[in-house]
């Protein structure tokens, strides 16, 4: 795969990556495949955010990191998403060893100050206009951000017998998506700290990474259509979205 030019950024004009873990295999949706490379929509799962970020004229370029054994990955990566597109076998067992060992690999290509988007694989609806929306409303942030949706539905509490034990108040509270773009050394900085200190199960998003430095994310609203394919159901779902 054609790697991306080594060139350092400047502070002023930061260069945007994409980073895709895709190294999970979708236990949940009992398939014969890896989830992401499921069909939704006439190709596989994670096709769609791979090509959304290719066409993308403000990414620099797209890292997907896959497992070592991946055997799928170079079928679905055509001639033409490759000048824009590298595969790397770093995989790891937990998605945030995933994103920390494609930070590490992207080393040579990615600047300190440089912005990395962490997309996952199984959000099929990313568009071009939810990543910009995203970069523009984080251009010079100090810290970075998510998209993110806020909670409408009420929530409930679930006691040990299965039964409503008390309703969360919703107020201020936000469902997160990805991508999720942080400066390239902020977010590696982040997952090294919190392997060492074994803490690395406790981050279920790159934004809990970044907050047990004491940061605090901005969120940005994001779009029901960038749902996350866990269950089935979910893929009819995406399927709907991406039909339009």
């Amino acid at each position: 795969m054609n790697q991306p030019a080594s060139s350092a950024s400047t502070a002023s004009q930061p260069r945007h990556f994409a980073l895709i873990p895709a190294a999970g295999v979708g236990a949940r949706m009992g398939a014969q495949i890896p989830k992401q490379y499921m069909p939704i929509a006439g190709k596989p799962m994670l096709r769609h955010a791979l090509e959304t970020f290719a066409a993308h004229a403000r990414i620099a370029h797209t890292f997907v990191v896959v497992s070592a054994g991946d055997a799928w990955i170079d079928e679905l990566v055509t001639p033409e998403l490759a000048s824009r597109a590298t595969v790397l076998r770093v995989g790891g067992a937990t998605r945030q060893e995933s994103v920390f060992n494609g930070l590490n690999e992207i080393r040579h290509a990615a600047g300190d100050a440089d912005w990395v988007l962490v997309h996952d694989a199984a959000r099929p609806g990313l568009d071009a206009g939810l990543i910009d929306r995203l970069l523009d409303t984080l251009d010079g942030d100090e810290v970075g951000g998510l998209l993110a949706l806020p909670v409408v539905d009420t929530l409930k509490r679930e006691s040990a017998g299965g039964r409503s034990q008390e309703t969360v108040p919703r107020a201020g509270l936000w469902a997160a998506q990805t991508p999720q773009m942080f400066r390239y050394a902020l977010l590696q900085r982040a997952l090294r700290q919190a392997a060492e200190q074994g803490r690395i199960g406790a981050i279920t998003d790159d934004a809990s990474a970044i907050e047990m430095l004491g940061l605090q994310p901005r969120l940005v609203e994001g779009s029901p259509r960038n749902l996350k394919v866990t269950l089935a159901q979910d893929a009819a779902l995406a399927e709907f979205f991406l039909k339009g």
